[in-house]
């Protein structure tokens, strides 16, 4: 770790030229990753990466550089550059920035984090490899249309100092787990693929959860389910789309919108709608960091502010945005916790953490008997969303026929396209389960660890591309 009088000697150095605010972060991370491809292990690399990366915030901009070198000598030669970079590059517009400076006795402060039972460093290679090549003969063997199968397993480490020209220095561990299997099954000319990941913040306690075999099973027989699947129909019809399908609509179609960058820049369709109705009023959105052992949880974001949970959307009314400190200066609030980045290359930009619809008061057996005839949406693949307009297209990677109230066969195909604004106003009924999804979120060049959630939905109306004609 950087001696405390060093930081204060290049946070100093970094604001001589101007700047209302500076920080530094460093980072320690260790990471593994095995990959089963092909009936043998392809990949299997693990290592560290050290570094440290400086940010200078001055009129509203940001000025940032990084390095690996972590002598003073050398942080401090880091300083001196982003400071010639302020006075070079003065901006005509500038912000008025309040900042309400730390009262702590001391700099110092240690966020706990949820306690990890099986440290992924304590764990031999040999075990992890294990855990994957479990799961890829766990898919092989259930059905010789199985014909491809690719495992994953990734740890990560880190170690976290962030100290900043508010008197603040916090630090910190995260660890976090992924672990999923991707089957190819084929028969005859159709060829259908099957996806189940898993992770958290935890340790190789995972696999107590979730054995490897299950999740190979649960991949497998996705795609093999698809095989004998009739086409999906297409036209207006009632979507029900289970909590299962964890949170893919809400984070792809409101969760983007409301990170404060895209909104103040233009690029969200929430854009000034704080206090305006955008949604029905059985829908509540959260952003919460602190769920234990999530995909995105963390005790602290990566500008060293503590998590909280944020409500974004309270009854179908939009309350508050998504900021990170830059953002939050120049919309004079408080952040949100949502500063986050991939690495100490690159700089903290507003990002979701765990984001849900929070659960209703309808059971979904009731939701799906309210249903005459429709699509039951069992898991979402990918997709796209303009953030500027909402408008999406999402695949379903696993869906069924809904008739006369009953789950009925099974339709491959389907594609949901819409307009999440408009989507979310129309949602007449909400459940009261709630199923998590994860992912790495890809925003501005950077990934970060993510989850979201949702209960079962009922969309009343929406557009199904498929195959056939109408239901």
């Amino acid at each position: 770790m950087i001696e405390h009088l060093s930081v204060e000697k290049i946070l100093r150095e970094a604001l001589r030229e101007g700047g209302e605010f500076a920080d530094i972060f460093f980072e320690q991370t260790y990471s593994v990753v095995v990959v089963c491809e092909e009936n043998r292990i392809e990949k299997m690399v693990s290592g560290q990466d050290t570094g440290v990366g400086l940010r200078v915030l001055f009129d509203g901009r940001t000025f940032y550089s990084f390095t690996n070198r972590l002598e003073e000598e050398d942080l401090l030669d880091l300083a001196g550059v982003v400071r010639r970079a302020v006075k070079e590059d003065r901006g005509e517009k500038v912000f008025n920035l309040v900042h309400n400076r730390a009262a702590r006795s001391s700099p110092w402060f240690h966020s706990p984090l949820a306690p990890i039972e099986k440290h992924p460093r304590a764990i031999p290679i040999g075990e992890k490899v294990s855990m994957v090549n479990r799961a890829n003969e766990a898919a092989r063997r259930l059905d010789s249309r199985v014909r491809q199968v690719k495992v994953l397993y990734r740890d990560m480490s880190q170690s976290l100092s962030i100290a900043n020209s508010e008197d603040l220095w916090i630090e910190g561990e995260r660890v976090g787990t992924v672990f999923s299997v991707q089957v190819v099954a084929s028969q005859e000319d159709i060829i259908q693929t099957g996806y189940e990941p898993i992770g958290g913040t935890m340790g190789f306690e995972l696999f107590e959860l979730f054995p490897p075999e299950k999740l190979a099973e649960v991949a497998a027989k996705r795609s093999l389910l698809m095989l004998s699947a009739r086409k999906a129909p297409m036209g207006r019809m009632a979507v029900v789309l289970s909590s299962d399908a964890g949170g893919t609509m809400i984070h792809e179609a409101i969760g983007h919108g409301l990170e404060a960058d895209l909104g103040q820049q233009g690029l969200s369709v929430f854009s000034g709608k704080i206090g305006e109705q955008v949604a029905s009023p059985l829908i509540t959105v959260v952003d919460d960091p602190t769920l234990p052992h999530k995909r995105g949880t963390y005790a602290f974001d990566d500008e060293g502010v503590v998590s909280q949970r944020t409500v974004l959307v309270d009854e179908g009314v939009l309350k508050r945005y998504l900021y990170d400190r830059l953002t939050a200066f120049k919309d004079h609030v408080p952040p949100t916790g949502n500063g986050r980045r991939e690495s100490y290359q690159l700089k903290p930009i507003p990002r979701m953490s765990n984001t849900l619809i929070l659960p209703g008061e309808t059971s979904p057996e009731e939701i799906i008997r309210s249903v005459e005839k429709g699509l039951f949406v069992k898991k979402i693949g990918g997709g796209q969303v303009n953030t500027v307009n909402g408008d999406f297209v999402f695949e379903v990677s696993e869906g069924y026929l809904i008739e006369k109230g009953s789950i009925g066969e099974a339709v491959r195909g389907a594609i949901l396209i819409g307009n999440g604004p408009q989507v979310l106003k129309e949602i007449d009924m909400v459940g009261d389960d709630l199923g998590f999804g994860i992912g790495t979120c890809g925003k501005d060049g950077q990934g970060v660890p993510v989850a979201d959630a949702q209960p079962t939905l009922r969309i009343p109306e929406i557009v199904v591309g498929g195959r056939e004609g109408p239901p």
